[in-house]
């Protein structure tokens, strides 16, 4: 409705004409007001989900919601006194919910509004069913910054948290308290509560992986690509296509005919996983890769572009590049088969990712062009790629090789 606008007892006024009855004594604002707060009244007591009645002593009866016994009755003499009290307790609710009534509002809205994928919806409630249980309960008007940045702090040796789990955790509390401050339920600062938590990196559980369990090393891609080769299928392929693209296993199972023009793939949508209330999984494509930056165009090298035309010889006329049996492979399908595979050329168990891991310490060991790597990841800083993905993939046996052919290293004969 027009700003300048106001529906009123089921007409609609121009702004000017109501401030001219009102000004006038045509509209009592006091009366107005009355009536306001009685329709406020009626909508609470149907709410209240308990029955009203009056007992054989004459007095009014109720129950009322009890966190701890389900349900308390309360007694009044008038049955205004009693609809007094329903009416407090739900206006409470209303104005003064909790931590918990909040935070699923912000996400529920999210995910409304398609800010945020199902699977992402999901993954921030189980974050908060893990930490928020008890916490949670609490009216958001009776929690400080103080009550937040301790409870926050304690979660960390509590859980003992990455630093990754613990950012999850400030994106949830940063999203529902700001949330509770558009609605005007809390008046601090939040991003001055997020400043003033005492965290350092010591405090994070420390994750030390090898390198050959985050990439694959020289002889395993060997002998995985022997093993591919001698053995194809359209799943083997998809592997193939993994490792020589650096592709994400969502955006690869989401590909279309429509993404290939002959020499690379246009990469534009990524399969997505949610949980159903049955406790079932269901997939579905986003329209969209992870981020901005995964929207881009992925080169093949001209050696593994047969990897496409035996894809194509196998789904000529579907829109999906990945169909069996008329259905679109999902990505558990892709992973399951790699750790089959690792396991029959005698590999150490990778998920897909690993291979992307492969892929990107190849490009920065081969010290390709910075934004071509940033490209064919689709990352948006090269220190992603650098810091997260880069890992040495020689063998133990290839280390003491180069490390003993360094001269000064060597015995003069």
């Amino acid at each position: 409705m027009c700003p300048h606008l106001t529906y009123l007892g089921g007409i609609i006024i121009h702004q000017s004409e109501l401030n001219y009855a009102v000004e006038s004594g045509i509209i009592d604002i006091a009366y107005v007001q009355e009536q306001i707060e009685m329709k406020k009244r009626e909508e609470l007591l149907a709410k209240h989900p308990y029955k009203i009645f009056q007992g054989k002593d004459g007095h009014w009866y109720t129950y009322l919601p009890d966190e701890k016994k389900g349900r308390v009755k309360r007694k009044r003499e008038t049955e205004t006194a009693i609809e007094d009290v329903v009416v407090s307790y739900w206006k409470e609710q209303v104005e003064n919910p909790t931590i918990e009534e909040v935070f699923t509002e912000w996400d529920d809205r999210r995910l409304q509004l398609e800010k945020i994928s199902k699977a992402t919806h999901l993954r921030n409630r189980q974050t908060y069913d893990r930490h928020y249980k008890e916490f949670g309960k609490r009216r958001i008007k009776s929690i400080s910054p103080e009550d937040i940045e301790e409870f926050l702090e304690e979660q960390i040796p509590k859980y003992e948290m990455t630093a990754k789990a613990f950012s999850n955790l400030k994106t949830i509390t940063r999203g529902f308290l700001k949330r509770a401050k558009k609605r005007k339920l809390i008046s601090f600062n939040v991003e001055e509560l997020f400043q003033e938590l005492d965290t350092s990196d010591s405090d994070f559980k420390k994750v030390i992986k090898e390198d050959d369990e985050e990439v694959f090393t020289d002889e395993e891609m060997s002998r995985m690509f022997e093993y591919l080769e001698n053995n194809i299928d359209i799943l083997n392929l998809g592997i193939l296509l993994m490792f020589v693209t650096g592709l994400r296993v969502g955006e690869l199972a989401a590909l279309k005919w429509v993404d290939f023009d002959g020499s690379g793939l246009n990469i534009r949508r990524s399969e997505t996983r949610y949980a159903l209330e049955d406790g079932t999984s269901a997939f579905e494509i986003k329209e969209h890769p992870k981020t901005e930056a995964g929207i881009r165009y992925v080169a093949l090298p001209e050696e593994y572009l047969w990897i496409m035309r035996k894809l194509k010889a196998l789904n000529t006329f579907t829109e999906f590049i990945f169909v069996r049996d008329g259905e679109r492979l999902k990505t558990f399908s892709f992973r399951n088969r790699l750790y089959d595979v690792c396991k029959k050329t005698h590999c150490r168990p990778k998920s897909p990712h690993k291979i992307r891991k492969t892929y990107g310490s190849i490009l920065l060991d081969n010290n390709v062009d910075r934004r071509l790597v940033m490209g064919q990841m689709g990352h948006t800083d090269i220190a992603c790629t650098e810091n997260h993905y880069h890992r040495n993939r020689r063998s133990k046996n290839a280390k003491v090789q180069i490390i003993s052919n360094i001269p000064e290293f060597q015995k003069a004969k």
